[in-house]
């Protein structure tokens, strides 16, 4: 094992799904600390990877640890059955990606979600085990810790296998809607019912979780490494459970599947650079083709929340959004231009088609010319150790509890990650997406993104670790905390907790969150010829770490959920 322990790493990760519970801890919104620092949607993940840290682990350490606490403590998102990304920064210079975003099955075809007639039937692809891809978060997880991290698998599997065992009593309201919410979905498919539920009713507060076939599935991804979860019994478990329910995952697509070491997207504004994740998804190369395109404004001038500054970004959104619409995709598959997209001079010509005054209408805006040869149940951790090794993870099963169906014997939920796809190219997904040929359904190719994990420096050193859940609001989510500290001076708990709003190019309206717009601004922006539209949800649930001028840390997590931020 390549040992990585006093070097300094950032990583990002993000893990797509809501909140679950916080058990042993109460949910902490910020900490301080100046020797290490962990984020998550969990206070009991959080806790995991603290313990970790404070035991001599580094960040990445951390990381798995928390990712695979998630998947015992936060089965609504937190997951062994999806995939992610990974973002590391290390201290001599170096940045590198991890992509273990999950793939479509080799029996995968262009049209499997389309009726006789060629129309897109959206319930194929977002429940049962047909909306299921490869699933990539276990090879992802295990290949970072091979290369980056410093402990033995148990070391940083045991405290999941605990709690999947011995169980945890449900202590908080989120987890607790969320299981009530999930029980039309859980009657579906006994197993998840049989788990989640008592006497034929959710399990509520002061129940006990005990999950002991996800125990018995991590105790042998401890014992046997990436065999234990892409072969042998849960392998088999998995192509059984394919087979009840008419899904296509076969052996051969477990055994094949491999987690993919990519360059991140760089970029830099007002003298800070950024790091994330580059295609298969979108988030990087949109956020900072974003950022590019704000460059030129003054944004500290004209002032966060006023009409003047909310156009800019809305304006701006747009262009990027039609621009990920039709060039982003698997790399393995499409030549995507990300260079271009990213650059500067690209973002200058972008810059042209949008009005700082007015809306202009998403059915005159296109994508730019270059030539060629992602749910709203996400959530985000956030680590920095005491050697300046950070980690931000993302991960995913896309949906509320995935596709629904929980592996029989193996204790987990599957992904409905092929909806990322376009199914049906010019016909959006079930974020409202569009999707063109570059994200078409290809056996083995990997479905497009939103997620969107990134590390910024300042002056060559970690400044801020940031990521969000929030499907097709992920990218906009990251962009607005990333202005609101650096443009309009805001610390991050403030950043964090501000309002926001999100254009995605199509449908060619303004989203703003519930009591989140003033009157006044929302009579300047629809004078300007804004479609607003408010949301009824929450919008992204941040984590987030800031490094002070005096290398000491802040950890915060957001307001809209019960996430929890610890440090020492």
């Amino acid at each position: 094992m390549n040992r990585v322990h006093r070097i300094g790493v950032c990583i990002v990760v993000i893990l797509l799904g809501d909140l679950a519970a916080g058990t042993h801890l109460w949910a902490q919104q910020t900490a301080t600390g100046k020797r290490g620092m962990v984020v998550s949607a969990d206070s009991l993940a959080s806790t995991v990877g603290l313990e970790i840290l404070k035991n001599g682990g580094n960040a990445v350490d951390a990381a798995v640890g928390v990712g695979f606490a998630l998947a015992v403590t936060f089965p609504v998102a937190g997951n062994i059955g999806g995939g992610g990304f990974m973002v590391i920064r290390l201290a001599d210079g170096r940045t590198t990606t991890i992509d273990f975003r999950e793939k479509a099955p080799s029996a995968a075809r262009r049209d499997m979600f389309l009726d006789k007639n060629g129309h897109f039937v959206s319930s194929l692809s977002q429940k049962g085990t047909l909306a299921s891809g490869v699933p990539g978060s276990v090879a992802g997880l295990l290949r970072a810790l091979d290369q980056y991290g410093t402990m033995k698998r148990g070391a940083v599997l045991d405290p999941a296998i605990r709690e999947a065992r011995a169980g945890f009593v449900v202590r908080n309201r989120f987890f607790a809607r969320e299981l009530a919410d999930g029980f039309g979905v859980f009657k579906r498919f006994p197993e998840a019912l049989k788990v989640f539920s008592r006497n034929q009713l959710p399990l509520g507060l002061g129940d006990t979780l005990r999950q002991p076939d996800l125990a018995n599935t991590l105790e042998m991804i401890k014992s046997q490494g990436r065999e234990g979860f892409y072969g042998g019994v849960t392998a088999e478990r998995i192509v059984a459970e394919m087979k009840r329910y008419g899904g296509i995952i076969g052996s051969d697509d477990l055994k094949s599947y491999s987690a993919v070491e990519r360059p991140p997207v760089k970029g830099s504004y007002r003298g800070y650079d950024f790091y994330s994740m580059g295609p298969p998804s979108s988030g990087g190369a949109v956020f900072v083709e974003m950022l590019n395109i704000l460059e030129a404004f003054d944004l500290k001038k004209s002032g966060r929340g006023t009409v003047a500054t909310s156009t800019l970004l809305a304006e701006t959104m747009k262009v990027a959004y039609a621009d990920r619409a039709e060039f982003l995709g698997d790399p393995d598959f499409v030549d995507v231009p990300v260079d271009r997209l990213v650059s500067k001079d690209y973002a200058s010509i972008r810059r042209k088609k949008i009005s700082p005054r007015r809306a202009t209408p998403s059915s005159k805006i296109s994508a730019g010319a270059i030539p060629r040869s992602e749910p709203t149940e996400t959530t985000h951790y956030s680590i920095i150790d005491r050697w300046g090794n950070c980690v931000s993870v993302t991960t995913t099963i896309n949906d509320f509890f995935g596709c629904g169906v929980m592996v029989e014997g193996a204790g987990f939920f599957l992904n409905n990650e092929m909806d990322d796809f376009s199914a049906k190219p010019g016909t959006p997904n079930q974020f409202g997406l569009m999707g063109g040929e570059a994200n078409a359904i290809e056996p083995g190719k990997r479905m497009l993104s939103a997620m969107t994990p990134t590390v910024v420096l300042r002056d060559n050193k970690p400044f801020m670790v940031l990521g969000t859940p929030g499907g097709s609001r992920i990218i906009t989510t990251v962009l607005q905390i990333a202005v609101n500290v650096i443009d309009h001076g805001m610390d991050l708990q403030k950043a964090i907790e501000a309002p926001r709003i999100h254009h995605q190019w199509r449908p060619d309206t303004l989203f703003y969150e519930k009591g989140g717009m003033p009157s006044q601004l929302r009579r300047g922006l629809s004078a300007r010829g804004f479609a607003l539209v408010e949301l009824k949800g929450e919008y992204g649930r941040a984590e987030g770490i800031l490094v002070e001028q005096d290398g000491s840390y802040v950890g915060v997590t957001d307001r809209r959920g019960n996430g929890a931020a610890v440090g020492y």
